[in-house]
């Protein structure tokens, strides 16, 4: 059974930094794509950044240049390094990852992916 953990999560101020990290058990993840999404209270689930199993990589424009999705195959796990928090970035955090071979303009979309983990909480404190 395919399973995926985020970790990382916790409390931090804002301008400070957290690296979320979502391991998969199950399956090996190394030619699929993975992507994190978020949720804040009160509000819909939102895409973050995504890894393409080419290693390309694109970004929410909320996210880009201060957050940096990475992957190391060899652990299973993929990293979202988040710089420069906001109070804005509160939210709970969720990786979710994809079988097929999605084009570019659809990794924004929750339906790519058919596997999530649980979530992992982010607060940022202003």
């Amino acid at each position: 059974q395919v399973q995926l953990v985020e970790s990382g999560g916790g409390l931090v101020q804002a301008g400070g930094s957290l690296r979320l990290s979502c391991a998969a058990s199950g399956r090996t993840f190394s030619r699929n794509t993975m992507a994190w999404f978020r949720q804040a209270p009160g509000k819909e689930r939102e895409f973050v950044a995504a890894i393409k199993r080419s290693g390309g990589t694109t970004y929410a424009d909320s996210a880009k240049g201060r957050f940096t999705i990475s992957r190391d195959n060899a652990k299973n796990t993929r990293y979202l390094q988040m710089n420069t928090l906001k109070a804005e970035d509160t939210a709970v955090y969720y990786c979710a990852a994809g079988t097929g071979s999605p084009i570019t303009s659809s990794l924004r979309f929750e339906t790519t992916y058919e596997y999530w983990g649980q979530g992992t909480q982010v607060t940022v404190s202003s």
